[in-house]
Order: structure tokens, then sequence, then C-alpha cells
């Protein structure tokens, strides 16, 4: 199984660090984060649930609800914090946001979040590195997986957050290591004149072809 960009995620109710959530109730009107771990009391997955606190801020600023989720229980779960809030990578915060359990895997394989290559002492698979950013609709709309061994940079997921709220609401793409407030391009759906009279101008980069396809236009949003 698994979701596509553009699907309604899956609703559930889960028992999470935060008491029993109801997805699309927690998420509803707000941009969402879900990223998955493989187990807690894990060398890598203690570098990311940290990072993620440190970062905290930035994903509230851009009205980001976050959660993270693996396979172990609530109680495993909260002793592991404990461990994550004392590491240097947390950053002197608290963990907020909520861990979701998912011993029976259900939302593992229902979400596509299953890593066939590692398993558990029990010899069941556990959840890759997922990460699924959700927009205000509950729909998916961007979704990357790491193998169990590599550590996800969220730094990155932040400046992917900030480029899909930016093409949520112009008409325009963010080009390769595109950061905010850096220039954009122009969509190929929009007319030269469209593209003057509602992003105020933009610049054509010549190439061999003559095609006149790359066009530069500044960030809207830092206008």
């Amino acid at each position: 199984m698994g979701i596509n960009l553009g699907d309604t995620v899956p609703n559930f109710t889960a028992e999470t660090t935060h008491g029993q959530i109801t997805w699309h109730e927690y998420i509803e009107g707000s941009w969402a984060i879900l990223f998955s771990h493989p187990a807690d009391y894990t060398p890598v997955c203690t570098t990311e649930l940290g990072t993620v606190s440190k970062l905290l801020p930035e994903f509230e600023k851009r009205g980001v609800k976050v959660a993270a989720l693996s396979c172990d229980n609530v109680d495993n779960h909260k002793g592991w914090i404990k461990d994550i809030e004392a590491a240097p990578f947390c950053g002197s915060t608290s963990v907020t946001y909520p861990i979701i359990a998912d011993p029976s895997r259900d939302l593992a394989v229902s979400w596509g979040m299953v890593d066939p290559s590692v398993k558990d002492a029990e010899g069941l698979p556990l959840t890759c590195r997922a990460v699924f950013v959700i927009g205000p609709d509950k729909t998916l709309k961007l979704s990357m997986l790491y193998p169990a061994s590599t550590g996800r940079n969220f730094n990155e997921v932040l400046r992917c957050i900030d480029s899909l709220q930016l093409t949520a609401n112009h008409k325009v793409a963010t080009p390769a290591d595109w950061t905010h407030g850096n220039k954009c391009m122009v969509v190929p759906t929009l007319s030269d004149d469209e593209a003057n009279k509602t992003l105020g101008g933009f610049e054509v980069t010549e190439v061999p072809s003559g095609k006149k396809y790359l066009r530069m236009t500044a960030d809207p949003s830092s206008k």
C-alpha cells in the first residue's frame, strides 16, 4: 500500500505521548509533517528527534504541525524522550510534539513506511525514515523515504515547505537549491503578459535553442 502525491492522507486514531489523537482532527486547517523512525533508543533516530525539537519554532512559524511515529509503544516513547532531551542535538529544548505509537504496524503499512530490510529482534519489519508533508486540504504535498542508515536533513524539509507554501499561493516554481527570498521561475502555463501583470515582470535567460522558457522573477512572498 502507500499514498501518492495529491491523495487525501489516511485518517487514523492512535495513542501518542500526548494521549489519543485522531489525525485529521489534529491537523485540521494546518500544514503538517509526519515523520517516522525505525525504533526508539537508537542513535540516528535520537539525533533526528532532537533536531526536530530544536527546529520546532521554525515549523511553528510556518504554521506546520509536527508528529513523529515508530513501532514502539507509548511507554517506550516517554522513556526515550528523556534521552533525546539530554543529548546535545536537542539544543536544551523539550520534546513537545507528539510521538505516535504503532506497535501493530497498521499505520506503517497503510502509509507505505515499512522497510522490509530492517527488522526488530522478533523479525518484524520496522518503519523507514519517511517524511510526509500534508497541506491544509489534508492531501499529500511531498514525501521522502530514507534508509535506516541515513539521517534526514530537516533544514531541507523546511526549505521544501517554504517552496510548497510559496507555490501554493503564487504561479511560480522554485529552481534547484532555492531558498526563501531568492529568485523563482515563472511557471510554463503563465503567459508573458500574465507574468508581467501578476508577478511584476521577469528576466529571460537566453539559451542556444532560442526558446524563452527560463523566466526568472523575484520571490513574490518577499515583496
